[in-house]
C-alpha cells in the first residue's frame, strides 16, 4: 500500500489577471489536503474510488474526459507503463469543492504522487505539475496554471504563465483566516464570464489586469520585506479591481466588510469569486475577534494559515 498528499492553496493576488499574462501570488494552505491510497488488487486494471465525489469506476471503461481516470493515465503515460497494473486507488479529500481552495489540482496531485510512487518511479514537482494541469483543463476550461504550481511544489509562489515559478521569500510570517461563505464557485464559469467581458470592452479590462498585476509585484516585495500592514492595503486594493472586474459576490462583500470591521488588515476574496472563500490578514491580537465576527456574518467555516513559517 501507498499514501500521498497534497495540500490545498488560496491566491493571495492576481486571480483572473493571471489567466492574461499578468503574475500572481499563491501559498499552499496545508490545514486540508488531498490522499491518495493505492493499492494491490486481485482484480484486473484500476478501479477508483472516491469518497468525495461518490465515484467509483474502472479505469479500463471510464470516459476520456472523467479528471480522476485522467490523471490515472496521464501518469501511467508518463511513466511510459502501457498495460494497466491491478490496483485499486482511493481518494479521499478535506478540501471543499467549489471553494478556491484548489481541490481539483490537490487530488490529481496525490493521485499523480501515490501511483508514481508505488510503481517505484517518483516525480519531480516540474513533471506533477504538468500533469495535473492537463486534468485542470478539464476541471477549468482555460487554467492558469497557479493551482497546480504552488501545490506541487508546496511553498509560496509568483507564478506567471510560461515562465518558470519564483519561489517567494517570506521576510516575516503572516496569518491569513480563510472563511467559506457557502456558495459553491465554478472556476471554469467565472473564467468564461471574466473572458466575455474583456472581449466586449478589452480597454477597461486590460487596464484592470495591469492594476492587479502592479500589485502583485508591490505585495513580493512586502512579502519579503515583511511589511505586513502594507500587505493588508495592497488585498483592498485588489479586491477593488475584482469587484470591477464583476467577479465578487454580496456573500463575499458581507463577510469582507465584517473581518474589515472586526479589524483584519486588509481581506478579498480568494479563487474564481462568485462565492467561495475570502481571505482576511491578521494577527495575534485580532485573529480571535475576526473570526468572531465572520461566523457571526455568517461565514460556514474559518481556516487559520501561517504564511512562511
Amino acid at each position: 500500500m501507498t499514501s500521498a498528499s497534497a495540500p490545498g492553496k488560496i491566491i493571495l493576488f492576481g486571480e483572473h489577471a493571471v489567466v492574461y499574462g499578468r503574475p500572481a501570488l499563491a501559498v499552499p494552505v496545508e490545514q486540508v489536503r488531498a490522499t491518495a491510497t493505492v493499492t494491490a488488487a486481485d482484480h484486473p486494471g484500476i478501479r477508483l474510488r472516491s469518497a468525495a465525489t461518490g465515484d467509483d469506476l474502472r479505469l479500463a471503461t471510464a470516459p476520456l474526459d472523467h479528471p480522476l481516470a485522467a490523471i490515472v493515465r496521464a501518469t501511467l503515460g508518463e511513466l511510459e507503463i502501457t498495460q494497466d497494473p491491478a490496483l485499486e486507488i482511493t481518494i479521499n479529500s478535506q478540501l471543499p469543492m467549489g471553494a478556491g481552495l484548489g481541490s481539483g489540482a490537490a487530488v490529481s496531485l496525490a493521485i499523480v504522487r501515490a501511483l508514481a510512487q508505488h510503481l517505484g518511479s517518483p516525480l519531480s514537482a516540474e513533471r506533477q505539475s504538468a500533469l495535473a494541469f492537463e486534468v485542470e483543463k478539464l476541471h477549468h476550461g482555460t487554467p492558469s496554471g497557479i493551482d497546480n504550481t504552488v501545490i506541487a511544489y508546496g511553498q509560496p509562489v509568483r507564478y506567471v504563465g510560461g515562465q518558470p515559478v519564483e519561489r517567494l521569500a517570506v521576510g516575516r510570517p503572516f496569518r491569513l483566516l480563510i472563511a467559506d461563505t457557502g456558495i459553491p464557485s465554478s472556476t471554469g464559469q467565472a473564467v468564461a464570464g471574466v473572458r466575455q467581458r474583456w472581449q466586449a470592452d478589452p480597454v477597461s479590462y486590460e487596464a484592470l489586469f495591469d492594476t492587479i498585476g502592479g500589485l502583485v509585484d508591490q505585495a513580493a516585495e512586502a512579502i519579503a520585506a515583511g511589511q505586513i500592514e502594507r500587505i493588508g492595503s495592497l488585498m483592498d486594493a485588489n479586491q477593488q479591481a475584482l469587484v470591477a472586474m464583476g467577479v465578487s459576490h454580496p456573500r463575499l462583500e458581507q463577510l469582507i466588510a465584517a473581518a474589515r470591521d472586526s479589524g483584519a488588515a486588509g481581506a478579498k476574496l480568494s479563487g474564481a469569486g462568485a462565492g467561495g472563500n475570502m481571505i482576511a490578514l491578521v494577527d495575534d491580537r485580532t485573529a480571535s475577534a475576526v473570526q468572531t465576527g465572520l461566523r457571526q456574518a455568517g461565514a460556514l467555516g474559518i481556516l487559520s494559515t501561517e504564511v512562511g513559517r
